[in-house]
C-alpha cells in the first residue's frame, strides 16, 4: 500500500527517469567532454553536443508530459470548484494562477473554500505557503 501523502513526503520521483535515465545521460555528457580534452578533435565535439542535444530532449520529454498534468489538473480542479464552492467563489477562482490552483489541489474539500480566500486576498502566495496551509491533506498518487 502506498505510503498517506502530506507536505513532506508529496514530491514525485520517477526513477526510471531521475534515477537512471538522467544519470547515464550526465555520465556520457561529462564522458565525452573528458575525452574531448584528452583529445581534441571534431567527432569528439560533435559527440558533445549529441550529449547535450539527449539531455535536452528527455528534459523537454519530461516538461512536456509536466505542462499536460498540468493543463489536467486546472480542469480537474475546475470541475471540483464547479460541485464544490459556491457559485460566486468558483467563478473568483478562475483568477488563480496555474501554479496556486495546482497546489490547492491537495486541499480537502472542507477546508478548500477558506484556502481559496486566503490565496485570492494574497495572504497566501506561493505554492509551498499554500500547501503547507492545508490542514487535511488530500493525495495526488496518479501524478506523471
Amino acid at each position: 500500500m502506498t505510503e498517506t501523502q502530506n507536505y513532506q513526503n508529496h514530491v514525485r520521483w520517477f526513477p526510471l527517469v531521475h534515477f537512471v535515465l538522467f544519470p547515464i545521460l550526465l555520465f556520457n555528457l561529462v564522458w565525452h567532454c573528458v575525452r574531448l580534452y584528452q583529445e581534441p578533435n571534431w567527432d569528439r565535439a560533435e559527440m558533445i553536443l549529441l550529449a547535450i542535444g539527449l539531455i535536452l530532449l528527455s528534459l523537454a520529454a519530461r516538461l512536456q508530459a509536466l505542462k499536460a498534468q498540468d493543463r489536467v489538473i486546472r480542469l480537474e480542479e475546475s470541475l471540483r470548484y464547479s460541485t464544490v464552492l459556491p457559485e460566486d467563489l468558483a467563478q473568483k477562482a478562475g483568477q488563480l494562477k496555474t501554479g496556486q490552483i495546482i497546489a490547492l489541489r491537495f486541499a480537502s474539500d472542507e477546508e478548500l473554500p477558506e484556502l481559496i480566500n486566503k490565496t485570492l486576498s494574497g495572504e497566501l502566495k506561493t505554492s509551498k505557503e499554500i500547501k503547507l496551509a492545508i490542514k487535511k491533506w488530500r493525495g495526488d498518487y496518479l501524478r506523471v
